[in-house]
């Protein structure tokens, strides 16, 4: 069993930037495609960005591409998302989430899930 803890959220202005980080419990960090997802108010949770486990693979969405940067740090068990330009329509509750296997922008391949952390863009 994935445990999966966001942090980094928070309130900051239009063209600010913020740094999520996703701590993962487990010993097995190294073998996930980790992912990023997104919820705003009344939407469908969204993909924004993966990583798989060799760093072979990343993908954005293109709502994000150019403006955000996934990463990770297998030795810390982290996956990073750096957002930068940030926008007002980019507020939403952010998701990190793990899978075993291929990377995936569809939600229901993800196996684990954090709880997420609220990121908001003022105008």
């Amino acid at each position: 069993q994935e445990q999966l803890v966001e942090s980094g959220g928070g309130l900051v202005q239009a063209g600010g930037s913020l740094r999520l980080s996703c701590a993962a419990s487990g010993r097995t960090f190294k073998l996930y495609t980790m992912g990023w997802f997104r919820q705003a108010p009344g939407k469908e949770r969204e993909f924004v960005a993966q990583i798989t486990r060799s760093d072979g693979n990343i993908y954005y969405a293109d709502s994000v591409k150019g403006r955000f940067t996934i990463s990770r740090d297998n030795s810390k068990n982290t996956v990073y998302l750096q957002m930068n330009s940030l926008k007002p329509e980019d507020t939403a509750v952010y998701y990190c989430a793990a899978r075993i296997g291929a990377g995936s922008r569809m939600k229901d391949d993800y196996d684990y899930w954090g709880r997420g952390t609220q990121v908001t863009v003022s105008s």
